[in-house]
């Protein structure tokens, strides 16, 4: 199970740091990703952490805006997102998969949080 936390409405410019907690779960057996889906469009992969956090994966559309992160002792993962635009607003969800990072579609996780709601204002 995840849950996540640390959305809300942001000016443009400013950064915000999304958290994933992982409950009931071997958690270093599991790669976490983070996926956004903007409002009338489909869900999107962002980036991924495999088991230990070594050689995270971005999507070309936010390299060099988004760090993924992960703290197995707490079983967190997190999401640092900078220099926020309006098209960084949807619904931030993090999702688990077994062991790597070889992909980020949405049909290759098994396991989803809720989402947390950011809205960035120009």
């Amino acid at each position: 199970q995840h849950v996540e936390s640390g959305g809300g409405l942001v000016q443009a410019g400013e950064s915000l740091t999304l958290s994933c907690a992982t409950y009931g779960a071997n958690f270093t057996d599991y790669a976490i990703a983070w996926f956004r889906q903007a409002p009338e469009k489909e869900r999107e992969g962002l980036s991924c952490t495999a088991q230990f956090g070594k050689s995270p994966a971005y999507a070309d559309s936010v390299k060099g805006r988004f760090t993924i992160s992960r703290d197995n002792n707490k079983k967190m993962t997190y999401l640092q997102i900078n220099s926020l635009i309006p098209e960084d607003t949807g619904i931030y969800y993090c999702a688990s998969r077994r062991y790597l990072c070889s992909t980020l579609r949405v049909e290759d996780y098994a396991y989803w949080g809720q989402g947390t709601q950011v809205t960035v204002s120009s």
